[in-house]
């Protein structure tokens, strides 16, 4: 709460400080000769405002940001006797302890006697009083440095003094640093995925993950338990991502791409107006509302068809299969494939329709001057005008199928199961990952660890999928630019 009270009083005096820098040169515009400044008014002010709130705001934000980790560090420098006989475990346990008392948290239930109770109470005191020495130590920097910004930079304005320059230098690092952030990140989750993998597949061998079939990753706690070895196969997993996807985008990809054809080349200005922001509402729904829909209302109605056809059937020359279809169930792959798609319709349709609005319209017209009618036009001219622009769409559409989660937990089921039958429980990579991962885990044994090994795998084999799509895109851009 501190943090934020100080970052907005931060905040407040950067605006001040903005408002005299802005002044000051107004001042010296107004008594100078017209166009004597060299920057607007605008940038002195902003020039001023960064010297004094960027620095200070830096400060506060890296105290919040570190300042836990440098008490705990400080709490453990200087041990008592009586916390170094215990195990590492407990030490965690006596100083977390410690730290929840000092900030009124809420401590755990160990009991502490004799002289690891005064030991807590002096430990928590000191945690206190680290807190506060933080805190009150960061604003008092923060403030001091403000002022010294602006001390510095105030003085500095003038009618030659070249503020827009240094504003702009100072917004060109601020993107530079963004770049390097996303980079880094970019770096940083390749490489967790790449070292929490190898210490898997130090358990498991890379083929029989990625082509045994069988998958139950269950791990005992002893030798003579059953499963103590575990299923690492990933085949069913990859085999159910791969069916609820084509399953989406063959619902997407047709109805979305005959929409964005539509909207582009057939609909009236006012009807696009209506129509395409409609669509555009499917994009913002939550996908745990795709859920529920897909769980109360698709599973149903899907299974009570397939249930009376399949009664139709009993008795005939197809019983076997007129028995299958009675006993389907409402979780299948067809009812998660089929309300995924109903949720990828506006990524293909919005961005297929602004790829072919945006092909030039003097290929049209010479099309239809040559004798073509309208839908020969857009078969032979504007889609493969927009070819590029549509295997991008597709491609996020894809992309977007194969990391859904919610949908497939709530219609497909947790079975892993190879088969391509849409109407059978399926799994998927993203659903095991985020099943292996949820609760108290430890980041030791190959149960756990299989979650890097399946995400590792499947940011392959999306890249892979990118590498194709983009060499696609070049090869029509270069033909149709």
């Amino acid at each position: 709460m501190l943090t934020w009270i100080a970052l907005l009083a931060l905040f407040l005096f950067s605006g001040a400080t903005y408002a005299f820098g802005r002044r000051k040169a107004q001042a010296l515009a107004a008594t100078g000769k017209a166009g004597a400044l060299h920057s607007l008014p605008g940038y002195h002010g902003s020039y001023v405002a960064l010297w004094a709130g960027l620095p200070a705001a830096l400060i506060v934000l890296a105290a919040a940001m570190f300042g836990a980790r440098l008490e705990v560090a400080v709490l453990r420098a200087e041990s008592p006797a009586a916390v170094s006989a215990l195990t590492p475990q407990g030490q965690d346990v006596f100083f977390d302890d410690a730290r929840a008392m000092a900030h009124g948290a809420q401590a755990s239930e160990t009991v502490y006697d004799g002289d690891l109770k005064s030991a807590l109470e002096a430990k928590a005191a000191q945690a206190k009083f680290l807190e506060q020495l933080i805190q009150y130590g960061a604003l008092a920097a923060g403030v001091v440095v403000g002022l010294a910004g602006l001390a510095i930079a105030y003085p500095r304005i003038s009618p030659s003094f070249r503020a827009r320059n240094r504003v702009e230098g100072w917004i060109a690092v601020l993107f530079i640093a963004c770049a390097v952030v996303a980079i880094l990140t970019t770096v940083g989750i390749v490489a967790s995925l790449v070292w929490e993998s190898w210490r898997f597949f130090q358990s498991v061998a890379p083929l029989d993950f990625l082509f045994g079939t069988d998958w139950d990753p269950q791990i005992a706690m002893r030798s003579d338990q059953y499963a103590s070895k575990g299923a690492f196969g990933a085949v069913p997993l990859f085999a159910g991502t791969f069916l609820i996807m084509l399953i989406a985008m063959m619902v997407a990809a047709p109805i979305g791409l005959y929409s964005a054809i539509y909207l582009s080349e057939y609909a009236k200005p006012l009807t696009r107006a209506v129509v395409k922001p409609l669509l555009e509402i499917l994009a913002g729904v939550p996908t745990v509302v795709y859920g529920f829909f897909a769980a109360l209302t698709v599973g149903p109605i899907f299974r009570e068809a397939f249930n009376g056809l399949g009664r139709l059937l009993i008795g005939g020359p197809l019983d076997s299969l007129g028995l299958y279809l009675s006993q389907v169930q409402n979780q299948m792959a067809l009812v998660a494939g089929a309300v995924m798609g109903i949720m990828l319709i506006p990524f293909v349709s919005s961005l297929s329709d602004d790829i072919m609005n945006a092909v030039p319209q003097s290929l049209r017209d010479g099309s239809l001057a040559m004798g073509a009618t309208r839908s020969e036009t857009v078969k032979l001219v504007v889609l493969p005008a927009a070819l590029p622009g549509i295997m991008a769409a597709l491609l996020l559409a894809v992309s977007r199928a194969i990391g859904e989660t919610m949908i497939v937990t709530m219609a497909a089921g947790l079975q892993a199961k190879t088969t391509l039958n849409p109407l059978d429980t399926v799994t998927t990579v993203t659903v095991q990952i985020v099943t292996l991962l949820t609760g108290d885990q430890e980041f030791d044994s190959p149960k756990t660890l299989s979650a890097f090994g399946l995400g590792l795998t499947l940011f392959v084999v999306t890249f892979i999928l990118n590498v194709i799509a983009l060499r696609i895109v070049q090869k029509y851009r270069e033909q149709y630019d």
